[in-house]
């Protein structure tokens, strides 16, 4: 009985390690999947940031993250750069966009340009709101869970072609950073291609 314990705690922690590193590599594919091929990054940069479900009144954890990662993907090279935050009133009465807005200022210290969009509540609603904020931009950077971010890539290419060729990597992946979100983020883009996958047979 005694050799069995051990046994099965490797048996454990080798799955756990095997699953960590698998959502390693779906969060690190994704972060280069659907980008464009003539973003300018000297030139007019806009950073766009998914939102999450919140209820407030402060921003979530997910949320803080996101923000974090939309704030470290803004280039130093860019001539301007804007924040824009997508994310109507999902879970509470105040918009996942002015959340992540007052974290970005409040919390992290952010005095740049911020554009917001309050009213969707779905992934292709940000993108399809964030449009008109993005149109003059140069590169564009959509951010979240890397996984997440490249839905909102596809849904681009698939309204704009013309706006997604200018699709930049943002930095939203780093190896070893949030394990439990990019083991999340990998499940559920697994559920999202598969249900895509089976409507199209």
């Amino acid at each position: 009985m005694r050799r069995l314990v051990p046994a099965f705690t490797l048996a454990a922690t080798a799955a756990g390690l095997s699953v960590l590193a698998w959502a390693e590599y779906v969060n690190r594919r994704a972060s280069y999947r659907a980008l464009g091929d003539s973003a300018a990054p000297e030139g007019i940069e806009a950073v766009v940031v998914l939102g999450y479900h919140d209820r407030g009144p402060k921003a979530n954890f997910v949320n803080r993250y996101r923000v974090r990662v939309g704030l470290r993907s803004r280039s130093p090279r860019a001539r301007d750069s804007v924040l824009v935050l997508c994310g109507g009133s999902v879970g509470g009465d105040i918009p996942e966009a002015e959340l992540m807005a007052r974290y970005a200022r409040e919390s992290r210290g952010y005095t740049g340009r911020i554009l917001l969009d309050t009213t969707s509540t779905t992934t292709q609603q940000n993108i399809e709101n964030a449009i008109a904020l993005v149109e003059d931009a140069d590169a564009i950077k959509v951010v979240s869970n890397p996984p997440h971010a490249a839905v909102g890539r596809e849904h681009l290419w698939s309204l704009r072609p013309d706006l997604a060729a200018r699709l930049a990597r943002g930095a939203d992946y780093r190896f070893g950073e949030a394990p439990l979100l990019k083991v999340a983020a990998a499940v559920i883009a697994g559920r999202y291609h598969a249900r895509r996958r089976a409507a199209h047979r």
